[in-house]
């Protein structure tokens, strides 16, 4: 009979319409004391300084929909929320939500808690400014989860966000558009170890990339990943990150607009990933020292009425969540 109750309770944890709408029906505790992997949101969208501004909305949105996707792991063969202490951390606290530089300050020092505690997060945007954010809290001389040293990045994206040739974007400087430049500059990220992947569309100038190929970044544009074809790519990811401590941001734009419509700097002149494409991508850093990872982007706005972007987002991050228990058990 008890295990009956269980399947049940698994059964009533997956709808997504009923209960408290925490990330993956986890238990909602603010302490990072408590969880091996933290959920975290992070409802900030001023680093974009445009008026695609409610990727604020990001996190609320796959909290209302993400208890669909507590599953076990087909291919890992794991049931992540057993493995590990997976729980809802809360928002990161947007007191200063209008002020960019303000606001990634507060988003380092959260960040830096969630390192002292040992615990992985793994967050939802929000723009990409976020991550400038939490890498300065996590990474670097002064971190727990790294020992010390830099991160890499498997950084998945249309756009290298390393426009340090840019003072500002429209007002913002530690923006959706510069912190894969600052990083380096500040000692949190290592460029020669990381990669920045799926990269398309039309440049504002001829020497636009130059910015992360002069940081040591190594790129792989969208074209050039479809001329590779995936198991060089899987190969080059290997050899250029090892298992050094490793951070994946996922930008929900480097998903084709077919695939994920409710994004911000929608590239829609060349294709972009489809999400088996970018699942094998993810699931091949499994078993690597993965600190944490964080996906952004995400304009329920501009969604479909199914919300499929929230769904792709959601996706996303159980791969993430899986990749961490898999190795990290608690």
């Amino acid at each position: 009979m008890s295990n009956q109750n269980d399947n049940q309770q698994k059964l009533m944890d997956a709808i997504y319409w009923h209960g408290i709408p925490t990330l993956f029906r986890c238990p909602h505790d603010a302490d990072p004391g408590n969880a091996d992997i933290g959920l975290i949101g992070v409802p900030h969208s001023t680093g974009n300084g445009t008026t695609q501004r409610d990727q604020h909305l990001g996190p609320r949105a796959v909290r209302n929909v993400s208890a669909i996707g507590r599953r076990v792991h087909n291919e890992f063969r794991i049931d992540p929320w057993e493995r590990c202490r997976v729980n809802d951390l809360g928002d990161v606290p947007m007191t200063h939500g209008n002020n960019n530089e303000k606001t990634i300050e507060i988003i380092t020092e959260y960040y830096k808690t969630i390192a002292d505690a040992h615990c992985r997060p793994v967050s939802i945007g929000g723009d990409h400014s976020i991550t400038g954010g939490i890498l300065q809290g996590i990474a670097g001389s002064h971190s727990k989860l790294t020992n010390g040293e830099k991160a890499c990045l498997l950084h998945l994206d249309a756009h290298t966000d390393a426009f340090h040739n840019v003072e500002h974007f429209m007002g913002a400087v530690k923006s959706a558009a510069h912190w894969a430049s600052y990083l380096v500059k500040g000692g949190h990220v290592d460029p020669e170890h990381s990669i920045q992947l799926g990269i398309r569309g039309n440049v504002r100038t001829l020497d636009w990339l130059d910015t992360s190929y002069d940081l040591g970044y190594t790129v792989i544009t969208k074209p050039e990943y479809d001329e590779m074809g995936a198991d060089k790519v899987i190969e080059t990811i290997d050899q250029v990150i090892g298992d050094r401590p490793l951070y994946i941001t996922f930008d929900l734009d480097c998903l084709d607009p077919t695939v994920a419509p409710g994004v911000s700097n929608i590239e829609a002149g060349i294709e972009g990933f489809g999400i088996d494409q970018v699942r094998i991508i993810l699931q091949s850093v499994r078993g690597k020292n993965i600190i944490g990872g964080d996906v952004v982007c995400l304009m329920p706005t501009v969604d479909t009425p199914n919300q499929i972007t929230s769904y792709r987002a959601m996706a996303v991050m159980f791969e993430m969540i899986s990749l961490i228990a898999d190795r990290h058990q608690g």
